[in-house]
C-alpha cells in the first residue's frame, strides 16, 4: 500500500477506533471480545483499503463487517458457553449522569437474543435507519421491524418495574 493510503488508513482508524469498540461492547456485552471484533474489522477493511473512494464508504463497510463478524461469532459459540454478565471498566460517549441506569440498562441488553441486540443497537446506539440496518444485517426491512419490536418486548420483560426509571436514558 502506498505511504499516502497508509496514512488514510491510520488516519481512520484514529477518528472510528472508540466508535467501533463501543459498538462492538454493545452488541457482545464484553470488552475483551468488542476488541477482538475491532481487530478483525480493521485487518478485513486494511485489505480492502485501496479500492474503498470515500471515508463514509470506510465507516459503513467497517460497521457491516463488525456487525457480521459478531454475528458469525456468535454461530460458531458452543451452545453450552455462558456469558457472564461484565461490568464496563470505561464509560462510552454519551454516558448517562446516572451510572447505575446505564448499568442496568447494558446489563439488561446483554440478555436479549443476539438477532434483537443487533438490531437494537444498529437502530438506537448507532442511529442507523431502518433501510441501513437491513442492509447491514441482510435482512429484509421487515425483519429489521419484527426484530426491533420483539427486543424492545424482551427489554421490556427483562427490566419489568425499573422500566420507567431507565427510560430517561
Amino acid at each position: 500500500m502506498s505511504p499516502d493510503l497508509e496514512q488514510s488508513f491510520d488516519e481512520f482508524v484514529a477518528g472510528r477506533y472508540t466508535a467501533l469498540r463501543r459498538t462492538g461492547y454493545l452488541l457482545s456485552g464484553d470488552w475483551h471480545l468488542a476488541e477482538d471484533l475491532v481487530q478483525i474489522t480493521l485487518v478485513k477493511l486494511y485489505a480492502r483499503w485501496p479500492r474503498l473512494r470515500d471515508p463514509e464508504s470506510a465507516a459503513g463497510y467497517a460497521r457491516t463487517t463488525l456487525v457480521r463478524s459478531y454475528i458469525d461469532t456468535r454461530r460458531r459459540r458452543r451452545s453450552h458457553e455462558v456469558t457472564a454478565p461484565d461490568v464496563p471498566d470505561a464509560p462510552g460517549a454519551g454516558a448517562s449522569e446516572d451510572p447505575e441506569r446505564r448499568l442496568a440498562l447494558l446489563s439488561a441488553l446483554a440478555q436479549v437474543t443476539p438477532a434483537y441486540r443487533a438490531a437494537l443497537v444498529l437502530r438506537f446506539w448507532e442511529d442507523q435507519t431502518i433501510e441501513a440496518t437491513a442492509a447491514v444485517l441482510r435482512q429484509s426491512t421487515g425483519t429489521v421491524k419484527s426484530n426491533t419490536s420483539r427486543g424492545l418486548a424482551q427489554l421490556r420483560t427483562i427490566l419489568g418495574d425499573s422500566l420507567h426509571e431507565i427510560a430517561a436514558l
